[in-house]
């Protein structure tokens, strides 16, 4: 780290602790592909978690801030608390982990269908769906340009960005596909009964073990939009256990044929990791492009 970049923190740390608060000591440890992530000690004895990203600037870890935030209002489901953040650095507090708790993925189903359900309109500029400020899925934008239609908002903000930065992988026959899937999204998909703040990003690398044994959220890709988004990501790369979606339907906010959309959800996912990633999504994509228009 810089004396600049140090600087920074130790300016974060004192407007959050107030003067004579300073990192002592950092070490690293494992963290994501995108950020650097530290375990960072206090001069009062605190230890904190810092994520560091030299190459992004401050608008990429306020949104993560934002999306956290969000999450935690809601009150369902334990989200890390913000400490601080600035350019190219977020401060979280420290989540030791510890033995999961005999009913873990079962609370996490009841938990987010709780989030799911809570109030939302407060994070959408008065629209339906989107997000107070476009954000990051991965190292991609995500664009929260607020609408009023899901249906709308879907097609505009997730595909069709995705499928336009894509379009060097496709040929002639996958762009009049991708053309006539864009044109009638209304026969593929449902407006939801209400909008739901989502997580964005429910894999199972982005829940892990609180201090209480809870499961608890963390890396979100936060928006305003159909709950059937976030139960699709969680099934996309090896899914969660069948008390977690046991749970979750309890709520009765799982439609019976959610199936039918699922993959066009995903498909958003994977042509992010397209775009991210390269070729070994190409196939993924095609196939699930191909079961929604010939």
């Amino acid at each position: 780290m810089t004396p600049q970049f140090f600087t920074s923190i130790e300016e974060a740390l004192s407007a959050i602790c107030g003067d004579g608060v300073f990192p002592v000591k950092t070490e690293r440890i494992s963290g994501g592909d995108i950020n650097e992530a530290y375990g960072l000690t206090t001069s009062d004895g605190q230890y904190l978690f810092l994520k560091t990203n030299s190459g992004k600037g401050a608008a990429f870890f306020a949104a993560e801030a934002a999306g956290l935030d969000a999450i935690a209002r809601t009150r369902a489901v334990g989200t890390p608390r913000i400490l601080g953040y600035g350019n190219a650095f977020l401060l979280l507090e420290f989540l030791h982990g510890g033995k999961r708790a005999p009913d873990y993925w079962e609370t996490l189903g009841h938990q987010l269908a709780d989030m799911h359900r809570a109030a939302a309109s407060d994070y959408v500029n008065g629209a339906k769906y989107g997000f107070i400020c476009d954000n990051f899925i991965g190292e991609g934008t995500q664009i929260n340009t607020p609408h009023e239609s899901w249906i709308s908002f879907f097609r505009d903000c997730r595909l069709e960005p995705q499928f336009r930065r894509a379009a060097r992988w496709f040929d002639s026959g996958d762009s009049r596909r991708i053309a006539r899937l864009l044109d009638h999204m209304d026969d593929f998909l449902t407006e939801p009964d209400q909008p739901s703040l989502l997580h964005g990003d429910l894999w199972a690398g982005n829940v892990i073990t609180g201090n209480d044994g809870r499961a608890w959220l963390i890396d979100p890709a936060v928006y305003v939009g159909h709950a059937e988004a976030d139960i699709a990501m969680t099934e996309l790369f090896g899914g969660f256990p069948a008390a977690f979606y046991g749970a979750y339907r309890e709520s009765g906010m799982l439609r019976a044929d959610y199936t039918e959309r699922r993959g066009l959800y995903n498909l958003y996912h994977l042509l992010n990791h397209l775009n991210l990633f390269g070729g070994g999504y190409l196939s993924s994509v095609k196939r699930i492009l191909a079961e929604y228009v010939s």
